[in-house]
């Protein structure tokens, strides 16, 4: 009886250690959002101070499907999505709107002039309230929004051409058919 009182509390910590193992294992790409689906949250951002853009703000994302991608400078994965965010834009099919999250505006600003701005609207998102309300866990996230206003898609994490080959790429080309 005692070497079952002893090891009981080892076969908890390995049935715990195994289920973190399991949880480390998952891509983060695809934790489900609450969101897909509903409405965009309602929200009025500030414009990015020297971006030469307009403001962003929830009435921008009705009429038109659109891709809203949250991004910072000092996030290193959002320096590797840029290059395909840019050429989304050079393709003009779609609206790549940005939002600049807990960021310095300078510090975006220098981003954007560094690497080239693909964004035809920034919301300046200083404190991240917004982000919360989109349920961004943290940078770079990108949502497929709909004609409607609804968030149709969220991608975590930087964009990869599978990524807009397989998933985004097919649901942007349905959803100007719709």
């Amino acid at each position: 009886m005692r070497r079952l009182l002893f090891a009981l509390p080892l076969l908890g910590f390995a049935a715990v250690a195994g289920w973190f193992l399991v949880g480390l294992g998952r891509d983060p790409a695809t934790i489900p959002s609450a969101l897909i689906g509903k409405p965009v949250p309602d929200f009025a951002l500030p414009p990015l101070a020297g971006a030469d853009r307009p403001a962003l703000g929830a009435a921008d994302l009705h009429g038109r499907v659109a891709l809203v991608n949250f991004f910072a400078s000092w996030c290193a994965p959002c320096r590797v999505e840029h290059p395909l965010l840019m050429q989304l834009a050079a393709k003009g099919e779609v609206p790549v709107l940005g939002v600049s999250y807990k960021d310095e505006a300078a510090a975006s600003l220098r981003f954007l002039q560094q690497l080239g701005n693909p964004y035809a609207a920034i919301g300046y998102d200083r404190e991240g309230r917004v982000a919360i309300d989109w349920g961004v866990y943290g940078v770079p996230e990108t949502f497929v929004i709909d004609r409607s206003g609804r968030i149709r898609h969220r991608h975590v994490g930087p964009l990869t051409d599978e990524a807009l080959t397989r998933t985004i790429g097919p649901l942007l080309a349905r959803l100007a058919q719709e």
